[in-house]
Protein backbone atom coordinates (compact mmCIF):
# COMPACT_ATOMS: atom_id res chain seq x y z
CA UNK A 1 0.00 0.00 0.00
CA UNK A 2 1.27 3.53 -0.86
CA UNK A 3 0.58 5.16 2.61
CA UNK A 4 3.73 2.37 3.79
CA UNK A 5 6.27 4.56 1.79
CA UNK A 6 4.96 7.66 4.43
CA UNK A 7 6.03 8.09 7.52
CA UNK A 8 4.18 11.10 10.14
CA UNK A 9 6.13 14.61 10.15
CA UNK A 10 6.87 15.43 13.72
CA UNK A 11 4.35 16.69 16.04
CA UNK A 12 3.54 20.86 16.20
CA UNK A 13 5.21 20.98 19.38
CA UNK A 14 8.73 19.60 18.33
CA UNK A 15 9.96 22.75 17.17
CA UNK A 16 10.53 25.61 18.91
CA UNK A 17 10.73 29.11 17.81
CA UNK A 18 13.21 31.54 19.71
CA UNK A 19 10.55 34.10 19.99
CA UNK A 20 8.17 31.76 21.85
CA UNK A 21 6.72 33.35 24.75
CA UNK A 22 3.01 31.62 24.86
CA UNK A 23 1.84 27.88 24.41
CA UNK A 24 -0.65 26.98 22.03
CA UNK A 25 -4.25 26.51 24.05
CA UNK A 26 -5.93 23.55 23.65
CA UNK A 27 -7.70 22.78 20.36
CA UNK A 28 -11.38 22.04 20.09
CA UNK A 29 -11.82 18.79 21.22
CA UNK A 30 -14.42 16.45 19.93
CA UNK A 31 -16.24 15.65 23.42
CA UNK A 32 -16.57 19.54 23.59
CA UNK A 33 -17.84 19.80 20.05
CA UNK A 34 -20.76 16.99 20.73
CA UNK A 35 -21.56 19.62 23.95
CA UNK A 36 -21.89 22.65 21.89
CA UNK A 37 -25.19 21.34 19.98
CA UNK A 38 -28.40 21.68 21.55
CA UNK A 39 -31.91 18.79 21.12
CA UNK A 40 -32.21 20.26 17.35
CA UNK A 41 -28.31 20.09 16.41
CA UNK A 42 -28.15 23.73 16.54
CA UNK A 43 -25.26 25.29 17.90
CA UNK A 44 -26.94 26.48 21.77
CA UNK A 45 -24.73 30.00 21.78
CA UNK A 46 -24.40 30.67 18.24
CA UNK A 47 -21.54 29.63 17.66
CA UNK A 48 -19.72 31.42 19.67
CA UNK A 49 -17.79 29.22 21.94
CA UNK A 50 -16.90 27.50 18.61
CA UNK A 51 -15.26 30.30 17.19
CA UNK A 52 -13.73 30.84 20.50
CA UNK A 53 -11.93 27.60 20.89
CA UNK A 54 -10.85 27.51 17.13
CA UNK A 55 -9.56 31.17 16.97
CA UNK A 56 -7.01 30.10 20.41
CA UNK A 57 -6.08 26.39 19.79
CA UNK A 58 -7.26 25.32 16.12
CA UNK A 59 -9.88 22.01 16.12
CA UNK A 60 -8.60 19.03 17.07
CA UNK A 61 -8.03 17.05 13.40
CA UNK A 62 -10.41 13.69 13.94
CA UNK A 63 -13.46 16.35 14.05
CA UNK A 64 -12.04 19.11 11.53
CA UNK A 65 -14.46 17.21 8.44
CA UNK A 66 -17.37 18.33 11.00
CA UNK A 67 -16.37 21.75 12.26
CA UNK A 68 -15.12 23.09 8.74
CA UNK A 69 -17.94 23.93 6.91
CA UNK A 70 -19.48 25.54 9.84
CA UNK A 71 -15.87 28.27 9.73
CA UNK A 72 -16.21 28.36 5.73
CA UNK A 73 -19.79 29.39 5.67
CA UNK A 74 -21.51 26.39 4.04
CA UNK A 75 -23.34 25.76 6.98
CA UNK A 76 -24.96 28.91 9.12
CA UNK A 77 -23.87 29.20 12.44
CA UNK A 78 -27.77 29.46 13.40
CA UNK A 79 -28.61 26.25 11.48
CA UNK A 80 -30.31 23.48 12.95
CA UNK A 81 -29.32 19.44 11.79
CA UNK A 82 -32.71 19.24 10.04
CA UNK A 83 -31.64 22.50 7.43
CA UNK A 84 -28.14 20.85 7.20
CA UNK A 85 -29.52 18.08 6.00
CA UNK A 86 -30.91 19.47 3.38
CA UNK A 87 -27.92 19.96 1.16
CA UNK A 88 -29.47 17.87 -1.91
CA UNK A 89 -29.85 20.85 -4.04
CA UNK A 90 -26.44 21.98 -3.59
CA UNK A 91 -24.64 18.71 -4.22
CA UNK A 92 -27.20 18.44 -7.33
CA UNK A 93 -25.83 21.98 -8.85
CA UNK A 94 -22.50 20.11 -7.60
CA UNK A 95 -22.88 16.74 -9.75
CA UNK A 96 -24.44 18.97 -12.78
CA UNK A 97 -21.23 21.30 -13.14
CA UNK A 98 -19.19 17.98 -13.12
CA UNK A 99 -21.02 16.40 -15.64
CA UNK A 100 -20.69 19.46 -17.50
CA UNK A 101 -16.76 19.01 -17.38
CA UNK A 102 -17.25 15.23 -18.25
CA UNK A 103 -19.00 16.21 -21.32
CA UNK A 104 -16.49 19.36 -22.47
CA UNK A 105 -14.27 16.94 -22.31
CA UNK A 106 -16.18 13.80 -24.52
CA UNK A 107 -16.80 16.90 -26.98
CA UNK A 108 -13.01 17.43 -27.22
CA UNK A 109 -11.69 14.48 -27.37
CA UNK A 110 -14.14 14.24 -29.90
CA UNK A 111 -13.34 17.42 -32.04
CA UNK A 112 -10.02 16.56 -31.38
CA UNK A 113 -10.27 13.87 -33.64
CA UNK A 114 -12.56 15.01 -35.75
CA UNK A 115 -9.55 17.61 -36.48
CA UNK A 116 -7.07 15.20 -36.76
CA UNK A 117 -8.63 13.07 -39.66
CA UNK A 118 -10.08 15.90 -41.81
CA UNK A 119 -13.96 15.95 -40.25
CA UNK A 120 -14.99 12.97 -42.08
CA UNK A 121 -16.76 10.46 -40.28
CA UNK A 122 -18.62 7.37 -42.01
CA UNK A 123 -22.45 6.08 -41.45
CA UNK A 124 -20.90 3.96 -38.90
CA UNK A 125 -19.99 6.89 -36.36
CA UNK A 126 -16.46 5.62 -37.34
CA UNK A 127 -14.01 8.56 -38.38
CA UNK A 128 -12.22 7.85 -41.87
CA UNK A 129 -8.81 8.37 -41.74
CA UNK A 130 -7.35 11.48 -43.74
CA UNK A 131 -3.55 11.20 -44.67
CA UNK A 132 -3.48 15.02 -45.11
CA UNK A 133 -5.76 16.01 -42.26
CA UNK A 134 -4.57 18.80 -40.09
CA UNK A 135 -3.42 18.07 -36.89
CA UNK A 136 -4.49 20.68 -34.09
CA UNK A 137 -2.79 21.44 -30.93
CA UNK A 138 -5.89 21.39 -29.47
CA UNK A 139 -9.53 21.67 -30.00
CA UNK A 140 -11.79 22.24 -26.73
CA UNK A 141 -15.66 22.82 -27.15
CA UNK A 142 -18.44 22.84 -25.01
CA UNK A 143 -21.45 20.96 -24.83
CA UNK A 144 -24.43 21.77 -22.85
CA UNK A 145 -27.06 19.64 -21.63
CA UNK A 146 -27.82 19.37 -17.93
CA UNK A 147 -30.37 19.59 -15.37
CA UNK A 148 -30.13 21.93 -12.14
CA UNK A 149 -32.37 21.55 -9.51
CA UNK A 150 -34.44 19.47 -11.58
CA UNK A 151 -34.94 22.16 -13.85
CA UNK A 152 -33.50 21.29 -18.04
CA UNK A 153 -30.98 24.41 -18.48
CA UNK A 154 -30.02 23.37 -22.36
CA UNK A 155 -26.74 25.53 -22.79
CA UNK A 156 -26.78 27.11 -19.31
CA UNK A 157 -25.35 27.07 -15.85
CA UNK A 158 -25.64 29.42 -12.90
CA UNK A 159 -22.31 30.93 -11.77
CA UNK A 160 -20.95 32.55 -8.24
CA UNK A 161 -22.01 36.08 -10.55
CA UNK A 162 -25.39 35.23 -10.26
CA UNK A 163 -25.33 35.01 -14.12
CA UNK A 164 -26.60 32.52 -15.99
CA UNK A 165 -24.00 31.24 -18.86
CA UNK A 166 -24.82 29.96 -21.92
CA UNK A 167 -22.31 27.11 -23.59
CA UNK A 168 -22.53 26.80 -27.04
CA UNK A 169 -23.09 23.04 -28.78
CA UNK A 170 -20.41 21.18 -30.17
CA UNK A 171 -22.51 21.63 -33.51
CA UNK A 172 -22.82 25.23 -32.89
CA UNK A 173 -19.14 25.69 -32.27
CA UNK A 174 -18.48 23.92 -35.55
CA UNK A 175 -20.64 26.05 -37.42
CA UNK A 176 -18.95 28.99 -35.62
CA UNK A 177 -15.10 27.72 -35.32
CA UNK A 178 -13.91 31.33 -34.10
CA UNK A 179 -16.96 31.53 -32.00
CA UNK A 180 -17.36 31.49 -28.41
CA UNK A 181 -17.50 28.61 -26.23
CA UNK A 182 -19.69 30.15 -23.29
CA UNK A 183 -21.29 32.65 -23.09
CA UNK A 184 -22.61 35.45 -20.45
CA UNK A 185 -26.15 36.53 -21.71
CA UNK A 186 -26.57 38.44 -18.66
CA UNK A 187 -24.47 41.42 -19.39
CA UNK A 188 -24.99 44.89 -21.44
CA UNK A 189 -22.30 46.19 -23.30
CA UNK A 190 -22.70 48.99 -21.34
CA UNK A 191 -20.95 46.56 -18.40
CA UNK A 192 -18.35 45.28 -20.76
CA UNK A 193 -16.98 48.64 -21.91
CA UNK A 194 -17.02 49.90 -18.29
CA UNK A 195 -15.73 48.95 -14.96
CA UNK A 196 -14.80 49.76 -11.75
CA UNK A 197 -11.32 47.53 -11.36
CA UNK A 198 -11.82 47.53 -7.17
CA UNK A 199 -15.76 47.02 -7.33
CA UNK A 200 -14.63 42.84 -7.52
CA UNK A 201 -13.32 43.60 -4.17
CA UNK A 202 -17.02 44.29 -2.55
CA UNK A 203 -18.10 40.82 -1.82
CA UNK A 204 -21.11 40.56 0.42
CA UNK A 205 -19.29 37.32 2.74
CA UNK A 206 -22.19 37.98 5.06
CA UNK A 207 -24.64 35.26 3.72
CA UNK A 208 -23.40 31.55 4.28
CA UNK A 209 -23.45 29.74 1.40
CA UNK A 210 -26.45 27.52 3.19
CA UNK A 211 -28.15 29.39 5.68
CA UNK A 212 -31.15 29.05 8.68
CA UNK A 213 -33.50 30.56 6.16
CA UNK A 214 -35.75 28.19 4.97
CA UNK A 215 -34.92 27.36 1.21
CA UNK A 216 -37.63 25.60 -1.71
CA UNK A 217 -36.55 22.52 -3.09
CA UNK A 218 -35.60 24.22 -6.91
CA UNK A 219 -33.58 27.19 -5.17
CA UNK A 220 -30.29 27.68 -6.75
CA UNK A 221 -28.33 28.41 -4.13
CA UNK A 222 -25.83 31.08 -5.30
CA UNK A 223 -23.21 34.52 -4.26
CA UNK A 224 -24.80 36.62 -5.98
CA UNK A 225 -22.24 39.58 -4.88
CA UNK A 226 -19.78 39.74 -7.71
CA UNK A 227 -19.63 42.63 -9.78
CA UNK A 228 -18.25 41.40 -12.94
CA UNK A 229 -14.45 42.13 -13.64
CA UNK A 230 -13.36 44.29 -16.88
CA UNK A 231 -12.79 41.43 -19.31
CA UNK A 232 -14.60 40.37 -22.15
CA UNK A 233 -18.20 38.72 -20.80
CA UNK A 234 -17.38 35.60 -23.38
CA UNK A 235 -15.40 33.34 -22.33
CA UNK A 236 -14.15 30.07 -25.45
CA UNK A 237 -14.03 26.54 -25.19
CA UNK A 238 -10.71 27.53 -25.46
CA UNK A 239 -10.27 29.02 -21.90
CA UNK A 240 -11.93 26.11 -20.75
CA UNK A 241 -9.04 24.00 -22.11
CA UNK A 242 -6.34 25.78 -20.95
CA UNK A 243 -7.31 25.45 -17.36
CA UNK A 244 -7.45 21.85 -17.82
CA UNK A 245 -3.60 22.13 -18.59
CA UNK A 246 -2.16 23.84 -15.80
CA UNK A 247 -4.39 21.95 -13.59
CA UNK A 248 -3.37 18.51 -14.68
CA UNK A 249 0.67 19.72 -14.28
CA UNK A 250 -0.66 21.08 -10.71
CA UNK A 251 -2.29 18.03 -9.94
CA UNK A 252 0.30 15.27 -10.47
CA UNK A 253 3.07 17.81 -8.94
CA UNK A 254 0.84 18.01 -5.60
CA UNK A 255 3.22 16.99 -2.17
CA UNK A 256 2.67 14.19 0.15
CA UNK A 257 2.34 15.79 3.20
CA UNK A 258 -1.33 15.10 3.25
CA UNK A 259 -1.27 11.39 3.54
CA UNK A 260 -1.21 11.34 7.28
CA UNK A 261 -4.67 13.27 7.31
CA UNK A 262 -6.35 10.95 5.13
CA UNK A 263 -5.86 7.53 5.73
CA UNK A 264 -9.06 6.36 3.65
CA UNK A 265 -7.78 8.31 0.46
CA UNK A 266 -3.98 7.06 1.22
CA UNK A 267 -5.17 3.15 1.05
CA UNK A 268 -7.56 3.75 -1.69
CA UNK A 269 -6.85 0.72 -4.84
CA UNK A 270 -5.47 1.34 -8.03
CA UNK A 271 -7.96 0.18 -10.28
CA UNK A 272 -9.86 3.23 -7.82
CA UNK A 273 -7.77 5.93 -8.20
CA UNK A 274 -7.14 4.42 -12.17
CA UNK A 275 -10.98 4.74 -13.02
CA UNK A 276 -10.86 8.29 -11.15
CA UNK A 277 -8.36 9.32 -12.99
CA UNK A 278 -9.93 8.45 -16.34
CA UNK A 279 -13.15 9.95 -15.58
CA UNK A 280 -11.28 13.69 -14.99
CA UNK A 281 -9.38 13.27 -18.54
CA UNK A 282 -5.90 12.83 -16.12
CA UNK A 283 -2.63 10.89 -17.84
CA UNK A 284 1.17 10.80 -17.32
CA UNK A 285 1.07 9.32 -14.20
CA UNK A 286 2.54 6.15 -13.98
CA UNK A 287 5.09 7.27 -11.82
CA UNK A 288 2.88 8.24 -8.95
CA UNK A 289 1.16 6.17 -6.03
CA UNK A 290 -2.24 4.82 -6.45
CA UNK A 291 -3.38 7.36 -3.53
CA UNK A 292 -1.25 10.28 -5.45
CA UNK A 293 -3.30 9.62 -8.25
CA UNK A 294 -6.59 9.85 -6.81
CA UNK A 295 -5.56 12.87 -4.89
CA UNK A 296 -4.82 14.43 -8.19
CA UNK A 297 -7.72 13.37 -9.86
CA UNK A 298 -10.12 14.91 -6.68
CA UNK A 299 -8.16 18.25 -7.26
CA UNK A 300 -8.97 18.45 -11.11
CA UNK A 301 -12.76 17.05 -10.63
CA UNK A 302 -13.27 19.64 -8.22
CA UNK A 303 -11.19 22.85 -9.57
CA UNK A 304 -12.88 21.86 -12.79
CA UNK A 305 -16.18 22.66 -11.08
CA UNK A 306 -15.20 25.87 -9.74
CA UNK A 307 -13.69 27.04 -13.17
CA UNK A 308 -17.50 26.62 -14.49
CA UNK A 309 -18.62 28.33 -11.18
CA UNK A 310 -16.82 30.69 -11.14
CA UNK A 311 -15.35 31.38 -14.82
CA UNK A 312 -14.25 35.07 -13.99
CA UNK A 313 -11.38 33.64 -11.78
CA UNK A 314 -11.54 30.09 -13.76
CA UNK A 315 -8.30 28.77 -12.76
CA UNK A 316 -4.60 29.91 -12.11
CA UNK A 317 -1.40 28.42 -11.05
CA UNK A 318 -1.90 28.22 -6.88
CA UNK A 319 -5.52 27.18 -6.53
CA UNK A 320 -4.37 23.81 -5.79
CA UNK A 321 -2.55 24.38 -3.24
CA UNK A 322 -5.60 25.89 -1.51
CA UNK A 323 -7.81 23.30 -2.03
CA UNK A 324 -5.27 20.03 -1.59
CA UNK A 325 -5.55 20.52 2.31
CA UNK A 326 -9.43 20.73 2.05
CA UNK A 327 -9.88 17.52 0.40
CA UNK A 328 -7.59 15.65 2.54
CA UNK A 329 -9.78 16.25 5.63
CA UNK A 330 -13.09 16.02 3.36
CA UNK A 331 -13.76 13.14 1.74
CA UNK A 332 -16.99 13.76 0.40
CA UNK A 333 -16.22 15.91 -2.83
CA UNK A 334 -19.32 17.96 -3.30
CA UNK A 335 -18.76 19.28 0.15
CA UNK A 336 -15.16 19.91 -0.43
CA UNK A 337 -16.17 22.11 -3.39
CA UNK A 338 -18.72 24.24 -1.12
CA UNK A 339 -16.22 24.68 1.72
CA UNK A 340 -13.14 25.50 -1.44
CA UNK A 341 -16.17 28.04 -2.85
CA UNK A 342 -16.63 29.43 0.56
CA UNK A 343 -12.83 29.86 0.94
CA UNK A 344 -12.49 31.43 -2.41
CA UNK A 345 -14.66 34.12 -1.63
CA UNK A 346 -11.88 36.33 -0.56
CA UNK A 347 -9.05 34.45 -1.63
CA UNK A 348 -10.25 34.31 -5.59
CA UNK A 349 -9.60 38.07 -5.63
CA UNK A 350 -5.25 36.43 -5.06
CA UNK A 351 -5.89 35.57 -9.04
CA UNK A 352 -7.23 38.47 -10.56
CA UNK A 353 -5.03 39.30 -14.04
CA UNK A 354 -5.34 42.94 -12.88
CA UNK A 355 -3.70 41.83 -9.54
CA UNK A 356 -5.52 44.10 -8.02
CA UNK A 357 -6.76 42.19 -5.14
CA UNK A 358 -2.38 41.17 -4.23
CA UNK A 359 -1.40 44.80 -4.36
CA UNK A 360 -4.58 45.71 -2.19
CA UNK A 361 -3.11 43.32 0.57
CA UNK A 362 0.76 44.16 0.16
CA UNK A 363 0.10 47.77 1.07
CA UNK A 364 -2.31 46.70 4.19
CA UNK A 365 1.25 44.76 4.69
CA UNK A 366 3.30 48.26 4.33
CA UNK A 367 0.80 49.68 6.89
CA UNK A 368 1.02 47.41 9.39
CA UNK A 369 4.89 47.32 9.51
CA UNK A 370 4.91 50.90 9.07
CA UNK A 371 2.87 51.42 12.06
CA UNK A 372 4.60 48.62 14.03
CA UNK A 373 8.03 49.80 13.45
CA UNK A 374 9.14 52.86 12.07
CA UNK A 375 12.73 52.16 11.44
CA UNK A 376 12.18 48.74 9.75
CA UNK A 377 9.94 50.65 7.44
CA UNK A 378 12.40 53.40 6.61
CA UNK A 379 14.69 50.53 5.87
CA UNK A 380 12.67 49.21 3.76
CA UNK A 381 12.14 52.95 1.77
CA UNK A 382 15.64 53.05 1.33
CA UNK A 383 15.93 49.56 -0.38
CA UNK A 384 12.40 50.78 -2.34
CA UNK A 385 10.57 47.57 -0.96
CA UNK A 386 8.17 49.49 0.82
CA UNK A 387 5.52 47.88 -0.77
CA UNK A 388 6.11 44.45 0.87
CA UNK A 389 6.31 42.77 -2.49
CA UNK A 390 9.24 40.24 -1.27
CA UNK A 391 5.87 38.58 0.44
CA UNK A 392 3.88 38.33 -2.73
CA UNK A 393 4.45 34.18 -2.44
CA UNK A 394 2.58 34.34 1.12
CA UNK A 395 -0.02 36.57 0.26
CA UNK A 396 -0.97 34.44 -2.91
CA UNK A 397 -1.11 31.13 -1.41
CA UNK A 398 -2.07 32.15 2.12
CA UNK A 399 1.32 30.82 4.07
CA UNK A 400 0.54 27.51 2.44
CA UNK A 401 4.64 27.71 1.25
CA UNK A 402 5.74 28.69 4.42
CA UNK A 403 4.34 26.59 6.64
CA UNK A 404 3.72 22.20 7.36
CA UNK A 405 0.61 20.93 6.21
CA UNK A 406 -0.12 20.52 10.24
CA UNK A 407 0.73 24.48 10.85
CA UNK A 408 -0.93 25.32 7.14
CA UNK A 409 -4.07 23.97 8.82
CA UNK A 410 -3.91 25.42 12.07
CA UNK A 411 -3.58 28.93 10.47
CA UNK A 412 -6.36 28.66 8.08
CA UNK A 413 -8.39 27.08 10.97
CA UNK A 414 -7.65 30.71 12.93
CA UNK A 415 -8.02 32.76 9.74
CA UNK A 416 -11.74 31.06 9.20
CA UNK A 417 -12.60 31.49 12.67
CA UNK A 418 -12.48 35.09 12.72
CA UNK A 419 -14.26 35.71 9.07
CA UNK A 420 -17.44 33.51 10.00
CA UNK A 421 -16.79 35.75 13.49
CA UNK A 422 -17.28 38.06 11.09
CA UNK A 423 -20.20 37.01 8.97
CA UNK A 424 -22.07 36.26 12.40
CA UNK A 425 -22.02 40.08 13.45
CA UNK A 426 -20.16 38.96 16.53
CA UNK A 427 -18.22 42.29 17.09
CA UNK A 428 -15.50 43.31 19.75
CA UNK A 429 -18.11 44.14 22.33
CA UNK A 430 -18.62 40.08 22.54
CA UNK A 431 -15.25 39.50 22.66
CA UNK A 432 -14.52 41.87 24.85
CA UNK A 433 -16.75 40.04 27.53
CA UNK A 434 -14.96 37.02 26.61
CA UNK A 435 -11.85 38.61 27.70
CA UNK A 436 -10.45 37.75 24.21
CA UNK A 437 -8.06 40.88 23.42
CA UNK A 438 -7.89 41.24 19.62
CA UNK A 439 -11.46 41.64 17.68
CA UNK A 440 -12.27 39.14 14.50
CA UNK A 441 -10.45 40.70 11.45
CA UNK A 442 -11.08 39.55 7.96
CA UNK A 443 -7.50 40.62 7.20
CA UNK A 444 -5.49 37.89 10.02
CA UNK A 445 -3.57 36.25 7.12
CA UNK A 446 -2.29 40.04 6.68
CA UNK A 447 -1.24 40.20 10.11
CA UNK A 448 0.81 37.21 10.60
CA UNK A 449 2.46 37.97 7.49
CA UNK A 450 3.73 40.85 8.79
CA UNK A 451 4.20 39.69 12.32
CA UNK A 452 6.94 37.33 10.29
CA UNK A 453 8.60 40.02 8.41
CA UNK A 454 9.15 42.09 12.03
CA UNK A 455 10.50 38.88 13.57
CA UNK A 456 13.44 39.66 11.12
CA UNK A 457 13.79 42.87 12.03
CA UNK A 458 16.75 42.98 13.09
CA UNK A 459 18.92 40.58 10.27
CA UNK A 460 16.51 43.05 7.73
CA UNK A 461 18.06 46.65 8.97
CA UNK A 462 21.77 45.33 9.80
CA UNK A 463 22.23 43.09 7.31
CA UNK A 464 20.08 42.99 3.98
CA UNK A 465 20.60 45.83 1.34
CA UNK A 466 18.31 45.03 -1.53
CA UNK A 467 15.47 43.38 -1.68
CA UNK A 468 16.49 40.16 -3.33
CA UNK A 469 17.71 39.55 0.03
CA UNK A 470 14.71 39.95 2.07
CA UNK A 471 12.96 37.63 -0.56
CA UNK A 472 15.29 34.88 0.03
CA UNK A 473 15.03 35.52 3.35
CA UNK A 474 11.28 35.27 3.28
CA UNK A 475 11.02 32.27 1.34
CA UNK A 476 13.52 30.71 3.39
CA UNK A 477 11.79 30.50 6.56
CA UNK A 478 9.88 26.99 5.31
CA UNK A 479 9.80 24.91 8.07
CA UNK A 480 11.40 27.54 10.05
CA UNK A 481 8.10 29.19 11.79
CA UNK A 482 6.27 28.94 15.14
CA UNK A 483 2.77 29.20 13.83
CA UNK A 484 1.64 29.66 17.36
CA UNK A 485 3.94 32.42 18.10
CA UNK A 486 3.20 33.82 14.68
CA UNK A 487 -0.69 33.73 15.29
CA UNK A 488 0.49 35.67 19.38
CA UNK A 489 2.32 37.89 17.08
CA UNK A 490 -0.70 38.83 14.55
CA UNK A 491 -2.85 39.26 17.21
CA UNK A 492 -1.33 41.74 18.85
CA UNK A 493 -0.69 43.46 15.91
CA UNK A 494 -4.42 43.46 15.43
CA UNK A 495 -5.25 45.11 18.83
CA UNK A 496 -2.36 47.71 18.55
CA UNK A 497 -3.56 48.89 14.85
CA UNK A 498 -6.95 47.37 14.27
CA UNK A 499 -8.26 50.79 14.46
CA UNK A 500 -5.39 52.65 11.89
CA UNK A 501 -5.35 50.18 9.42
Amino acid sequence: MCRKKFTMHPTLGSHKSPWSRRRRKHALLAKQWKSLFDAEGKLSDGGIRLLKKARSGGVEPSIRAEVWPFLLGLYDLKSTQNERDAIGAQKREYLDLRRQCQQNLKCSDRNFKSEIYGNNINESGEFNRGPDSPVLEEVASARASLSVEGVSLEGKIPTISGHILHLKTSSTLLEEKDGCGIIDENISEEETESSDSDSSEESDDMKPLLGSTELEDNEIIESTSYKMETRSTSYMAEDFASWQRIMRVDAVRANSEWIVYSPSEASVSEVKACRLAESVGLKDYDHLEPCMIYHAARLIAILEAYALYDPETGYCQGMSDLLSPIISVISDDHVAFWCFVGFMRKARHNFRLDEMGIRRQLKIVSKIIKGKDSHLYKHLEKLQAEDCFFVYRMVVVLFRRELTFEQTLCLWEVMWADQAAIRAGIGRSTWGRMRLRAPPTDDLLLYAIAASVLQKRKLIVEKYSSMDEIMRECNGMTGHLDVWKLLDDAHDLVVTLHDKI
